[in-house]
Formats: structure tokens, sequence, C-alpha cells
């Protein structure tokens, strides 16, 4: 039950990278790597202001401006270099892993007796990974509410719209580079916040930790769509991301107790990550299938 309890918690607060890479991937449009920097840097900025005895709460938004900073610098590769989006999320992406060297000052760093945002006092009368769904309840509430209500303004229209059809964005007057650039802010400060989350959870930041990061959260989206197929509002969808990120974490937490090694889930996580993907397309077919038999 505990291991159960600690996979709900897990995929609360991984959904918050499912949130971000879901407003690029799907909403604009674009693959963005800077994911796998972005989530680091948001880990080591945190857990170094923390250290260094900064509020939690302060070193968590801190960490996710540092991520819509990172956001911004691909978004301006792209729009005014004209960098292809995936080169110029790799070009930051490999940029950050210095950056993060320097604000660490070593490749990884410990919050060993330090208050983080799941340690306090009023979280340790709880029981055991109860703290963890708590805190993730509740940012995952106020992410919900935050992009919801965005969404739904003139200006998160307009980053709908550009995502959708970037010609007929620009004939209705919208400048689709400040757009996508917006995007790429949002997106990366949310996936800042997610380093940020994880590593105060796991108690230390690494250089590395963002290494298969893009997988986790596209597995969040994927595994959410091809659970709940039908056609969903955007407050629904998001909920189908955090749906899908518990159910991967239980996944894992499966692949583990029949006797797979820890070293093995960046395999494992490719794999369920490309059964989701063509279990869409299996389905199709099985249905055409069944329809032409009957006919």
């Amino acid at each position: 039950m505990g291991i159960l309890i600690s996979a709900i918690g897990q995929g609360l607060i991984w959904s918050t990278l499912g949130f971000g890479l879901y407003l690029t991937f799907r909403i604009l449009d674009v693959a963005d790597m800077t994911v796998e920097g972005t989530f680091p840097l948001g880990a080591a900025t945190a857990v170094t202001l923390i250290s260094n005895g900064v509020s939690p709460i302060i070193a968590t938004l801190v960490a996710t401006l540092a991520g819509s900073l990172a956001g911004l610098v691909t978004g301006l590769l792209y729009t005014k270099g004209k960098i292809p989006i995936l080169l110029a999320g790799i070009l930051t992406m490999t940029a950050i892993y210095s950056v993060n060297l320097r604000i660490m000052g070593q490749a990884n760093r410990s919050l060993l007796g330090k208050t983080n945002l799941f340690s306090y006092d009023f979280l340790k009368s709880l029981p055991q990974n109860f703290p963890v769904i708590v805190v993730g309840i509740v940012i995952i509430i106020l992410i919900t509410i935050f992009l919801a209500q965005f969404l739904k303004t003139e200006l998160g229209q307009a980053f709908i719209v550009t995502g959708d059809n970037p010609k007929m964005a620009r004939s209705l007057g919208i400048n689709t580079d400040s757009m996508t650039i917006l995007g790429l802010m949002v997106a990366n400060g949310l996936i800042g916040l997610g380093g940020a989350l994880v590593a105060q959870n796991n108690g230390f930041a690494d250089v590395n930790m963002g290494v298969g990061t893009i997988v986790v959260a596209l597995a969040s989206i994927i595994i959410g769509e091809v659970i709940f197929t039908d056609t969903l509002t955007l407050p629904e969808r998001l909920i189908t991301i955090i749906i899908g990120s518990i159910f991967y974490r239980f996944v894992l937490v499966i692949v583990l107790y029949i006797g797979f090694n820890a070293d093995d889930l960046k395999l494992v996580s490719a794999i369920i990550l490309g059964l989701a993907l063509m279990l869409p397309r299996l389905r199709s077919k099985l249905r055409l299938n069944t329809f032409l038999k009957r006919g």
C-alpha cells in the first residue's frame, strides 16, 4: 500500500512535466528538446537556493522563472535566429548543462538536513508519502486553474490559433513569433517547477537527472489520451494527463515488482511510450477489420 501511495504522489508531481510538454507538443505543435535541460535547471536552482537558506516556496518560484528563461532562449533562437526548433532546443539544453554546474558548483547537491516543501512541520504529522500527495494536489489544482483560465483569454486563444494554423493566425494580426515564445516560456516554466518539486522530494539535484525526461512527460500525455479517447474539454484533457502520469508510475512499480532492475527503467519507459503511441493505430485497424468482416 505504501508503494502505491508513493506512486500516486510521484505521478502528481511529475504531471507538471506533462502539462508543460502538452503546451508545446499538442497545442503549439513543436518538438521542444529544451525539456531535458530545463528539468535539471529547475532542480539545481531550487536545491542551491534552499541550501543557502532561501525559503522553499521562493526557491521553487525562482526555479520556475529559471525554466521560463530557458524557454525564452529557445524561443528567440527559433523565431528570431531562424534555427529549427529541434536544434534550438538541443542547443539550449546543451548550454544549460554548464549553467547547472555553475549554479550548484558540482555535479550534484544534497538537501540533507534542509527544510523543503515536503518537510514543513504541519506535513510531518501526516502518514508516510502523504505530504507528497497533499503538496502535489495543491500545486496541480493551481496549475490546472491557471492554464484553463489563461487559455480562455484572448491571449490564450491567440496562442491556440498559432499552434493550429500559423498562417491564419498571422492573417488575423496575431504575432505568431510572440505567441511561440510565450508558449515556450510557460511550458518550460512548468518543467522547471517540476524539476524543483522532484528534486525536493528526492532530496538532491543532479546535472544528469534530465535524461529521458521528455519520454516521461510524453508518456503522461499519450497514456491519458489512449485511456480517454472521446472529445474532451481542456480542463478534462489536463486531468487525463494527471491520470496518465499516475498510471505510468503504477506501471513502473509493477515492472520493478516483477523483477526488473532499476537500471532498466529508461528502456521500459521507452517501450511503454512506443506501445502507447502505436495503440490508437492498432485499435483503428482492428475496428476497420471488424467492419470489413461484418460487411
